[in-house]
């Protein structure tokens, strides 16, 4: 009985649950980050069952601000479900490396595009289910069902969400190439990813008090933006209204459908033509003297900022916390007559040094591409690891200093006293990403915090204290 139901070999539904099946075997299975993911979870769950427990007999009824807070969050998710679909479609595209057995196999190259969206959009729809539904399903089953529609809502999203972020990611890849497209959709996915704070922040009045996303959502709520027309279909979707579930649910689907029609021959072009262009470029046989250096210093220097630039996708996918340096200026600048935050600018100087800093280090140290030559070679390791902390220091140095120099305009003592910390705070990320790192290959940048937990824990207590030292510091000399 059960054999009869399951899919046929090569169908739609045997390959996207084959898909889902990929992506829940990403999650950490090892080690002591699977047991702290598992305890945060359950207690995340037992949050959810315990607010259930008090809002068990008060209405919840779709009021003008709830409205409006949910359209709010529906965009924000959307911004940010459409980055991971864009990410994701250059995974599949890429990286993942089973697009051949998949074309060569007997299979329409249609229904293999619609089961890899389909689990692009089921990725999307387990990251944020953890979150959301480990909240809503208890508070739904405790007397308030109507909250079962933010389920729909959440499938709703995440099908438009995929199709449009193959759509994005297909478009870049035809216009500017295989290698480009990785560039400049990753420098997308993060403007887009950031673009509804940065907006929002843009569109407040710097002699309010109240801050630009407080000043937006009143004014939409008192117009009655996301309680009426079609700004109120997500509301109203994730209170179970029947019409509104069937509006989202069906534009998602046929997004999704249209895509896997579509873009078909858009995604068998880009994946022909990303095997086909993203080899490095050969050597050209000119002169390469300048290619050695006399010094073990100068050598390890240029060979590590060598490969560095070589790789602007990584480049990019490091510095794309730079973009989220712009709302934390605005919230210190953007007070109008009220003294700007320089603490707060002093703590997250040292944060993003550690994180900076730490980030570079991985990429001499543990990526290193030849460690075998480095281990016979005729120098010491030591000297060589000095030396690419150095290096990994130097990289992230023109990032470090911005937020010092904000600090300058306000105070100048406080920013010394910045600079001071950043430099100290980043050193000791290093250190430990230097002492504590595991080795790895470059591509698994993403996922390098599955590495050393030891590491990632006393790298966030060197970023606290050096940052609460630097905050405390600037808050009393200002």
């Amino acid at each position: 009985m059960i054999a009869g139901l399951r899919p046929a070999p090569g169908s739609f539904t045997w390959l996207a649950a084959h898909e889902i099946r990929l992506a829940w075997r990403t999650r950490p299975r090892k080690g002591a980050t699977r047991w702290i993911g598992y305890m945060m979870l359950l207690a995340w769950l037992a949050f959810g069952c315990f607010l259930a427990w008090i809002l068990r007999d008060e209405p919840i009824l779709p009021a003008p601000g709830i409205m409006t807070g949910i359209l709010a969050g529906s965009i924000v998710g959307f911004s940010f479900m459409t980055t991971q679909a864009i990410l994701g479609s250059q995974r599949t595209l890429y990286e993942n490396g089973d697009l051949d057995l998949l074309f060569s196999a007997p299979i329409e190259g249609r229904t293999v595009l619609l089961a890899k969206l389909f689990g692009i959009a089921g990725t999307i729809v387990l990251t944020y289910a953890v979150l959301l539904l480990s909240l809503v399903v208890p508070i739904a089953i405790l007397g308030h069902p109507q909250l079962f529609g933010l389920v729909t809502l959440l499938a709703a999203l995440a099908l438009a969400a995929a199709a449009i972020g193959l759509g994005i990611t297909l478009g870049l890849a035809k216009l500017a190439g295989p290698r480009a497209a990785r560039t400049v959709g990753q420098i997308s996915a993060a403007l887009l990813g950031g673009a509804i704070f940065l907006v929002s922040q843009l569109a407040g009045h710097g002699d309010r008090r109240e801050s630009s996303v407080s000043v937006l959502f009143e004014r939409f709520s008192d117009e009655g933006v996301g309680s009426t027309g079609l700004s109120g279909l997500p509301g109203h979707a994730a209170f179970g209204d029947p019409v509104a579930v069937i509006v989202l649910l069906g534009i998602g689907a046929l997004l999704f459908v249209l895509a896997g029609i579509m873009l078909q021959r858009l995604f068998l072009s880009g994946y022909q033509d990303g095997g086909a262009r993203l080899s490095r470029a050969r050597p050209t046989g000119r002169a390469t003297d300048r290619l050695f250096h006399a010094s073990l210093f100068r050598s390890v220097f240029a060979k590590e900022w060598r490969l560095l630039a070589r790789d602007p996708a990584l480049v990019f996918q490091i510095l794309l916390r730079l973009i989220y340096l712009a709302p934390i200026v605005f919230v210190a600048f953007g007070r109008g007559s009220h003294a700007p935050m320089t603490p707060g600018l002093a703590f997250a100087s040292v944060l993003l040094a550690g994180q900076m800093v730490g980030s570079f280090a991985w990429l001499t140290v543990s990526a290193e591409d030849a460690p075998d030559l480095i281990t016979v070679s005729p120098v010491s390791k030591a000297a060589i690891d000095r030396v690419k902390l150095m290096a990994a220091f130097a990289m992230a140095a023109p990032i470090g200093v911005i937020l010092p120099i904000v600090i300058a305009f306000q105070t100048l003592p406080g920013a010394l006293v910045t600079l001071a910390c950043t430099v100290i705070g980043g050193s000791a990320a290093g250190y430990i990403e230097l002492k504590l790192g595991k080795p790895a290959q470059r591509s698994s940048f993403a996922r390098r915090r599955s590495g050393s937990v030891v590491g990632n824990i006393l790298s966030i207590l060197v970023a606290i204290i050096f940052g609460g030292i630097a905050g405390a510091a600037v808050y009393f000399i200002r």
